[in-house]
């Protein structure tokens, strides 16, 4: 029978409900107002703890942005991964993957655009930066384990198709070109380009 975790201690406890309220103050304000046009000082305040202490968090607003929108993309990629394992064709399950990915980029443009440029900019030695990269990765294992459905397919080109399916995502989703673009186009500007990779 498998032990159970021991309970969190108070100072963990109270360091796990900061990093939740700080989350949330983060979302919501980015969400309503852009992570532009917010400071740090607003989501201090929102998240009711002193400025020192969000440091201790996350050291810029580019973190926090990481921090906020990673929760969002792990939840995006679990339902991708859900959808995929319903759907036969190849093409459609690795799209059932990215929709969910392209509409929580989507949701705030500003912010999305901002999330990525901070993937490939930020600081790796950043603890969000390298969540927010694990996440990349997991993405392209993913689509991986669908290409892999077709035989003609082998495990390293399924994983050098994977990781080109996640660039081309990642330049349909930032590109200054597509600000304009709904969810829809922009999930079929990538299934147009996805296809081309399919033997």
């Amino acid at each position: 029978m498998p032990s159970a975790s021991p309970p969190l201690g108070r100072r963990e406890r109270n360091k796990q409900q900061k990093l939740d309220r700080i989350t949330a103050a983060a979302r919501e304000l980015f969400d309503e107002h852009g992570v532009d046009q917010v400071t740090t000082q607003q989501i201090a305040d929102k998240a009711d703890i002193g400025t020192g202490t969000l440091f201790l968090y996350a050291k810029t607003k580019g973190e926090l942005l990481l921090l906020v929108q990673s929760s969002s993309y792990t939840d995006a990629l679990a339902r991708g991964r859900s959808a995929a394992e319903e759907i036969p064709d190849v093409l459609g399950a690795v799209m059932a993957i990215i929709r969910p990915v392209v509409e929580c980029n989507r949701k705030q443009i500003d912010n999305g655009r901002t999330y990525l440029r901070e993937i490939v900019f930020g600081d790796p030695a950043e603890p969000h930066h390298r969540d927010a990269l694990a996440l990349t990765i997991q993405t392209e294992e993913a689509i991986a384990v669908v290409l892999r459905r077709d035989e003609r397919i082998g495990a390293n080109d399924a994983m050098t198709r994977a990781h080109i399916v996640s660039a081309i995502m990642f330049l349909s989703m930032a590109a200054t070109l597509n600000v304009g673009l709904t969810v829809d186009e922009i999930v079929q500007q990538i299934e147009d380009q996805v296809r081309a990779l399919l033997p």
